[in-house]
């Protein structure tokens, strides 16, 4: 009796520790960020690029302090691999880029080696020749990242490199590369 007493005494606990930590996390869950609610004003929608975290990538970069990685969904795969943009052909319609940044730092068991740290930021970029006619047929989108905050939020022009807030922030950057259907990024040979 004593035995069954301990251990119904003990598989409560564990039930009441389970059940805690269930409530613990859901709570967390529910007043976390849900990014895919942000939306650039007249504009992209973070949500406009979910799974963006999985899509192949494109290549890498570094401009100025940040390290980058571009990856594109498939419609802009196949784009990129029939070899645009340097083929002379535009980007089809739903042709999606992301390309997140972040700050580099040395490798903690091998210092020469050097990878992503805190992420800074992502950046999206979407053709819509009709929606985003008078930005090229680009849509733009800048989503900041707190890494202590784990929050990501829309692009400003305190931010830096300022960004507008509407779809066409990254116009202005991007007519450098008109000829080139507004894509900077080429893809790497593998």
């Amino acid at each position: 009796m004593r035995k069954t007493m301990k251990y119904l005494v003990a598989a409560s606990s564990l039930l009441a520790l389970a059940v805690g930590a269930c409530i613990a996390v859901g709570v967390a869950a529910e007043t976390a960020q849900d990014r895919y609610t942000l939306k650039v004003p007249g504009g992209l929608e973070f949500s406009a690029f979910k799974g963006y975290e999985h899509w192949e990538a494109v290549s890498i970069s570094q401009d100025g302090p940040l390290v980058a990685l571009i990856v594109a969904n498939p419609v802009m795969m196949d784009a990129f691999r029939s070899g645009a943009p340097g083929n002379g052909k535009p980007f089809p319609d739903g042709a999606k880029m992301a390309k997140i940044h972040w700050t580099p730092k040395k490798m903690d068991v091998f210092p020469a080696a050097t990878i992503p740290g805190a992420q800074h930021d992502v950046d999206f970029m979407e053709k819509d020749s009709k929606r985003f006619a008078d930005s090229g047929g680009w849509g733009y989108g800048v989503f900041e990242y707190d890494a202590a905050a784990g929050a990501f939020r829309v692009g400003n022009t305190q931010d830096n490199p300022p960004q507008a807030n509407d779809a066409k922030c990254g116009y202005a950057c991007h007519t450098l590369v008109k000829n080139r259907d507004y894509v900077f990024t080429d893809y790497a040979s593998r």
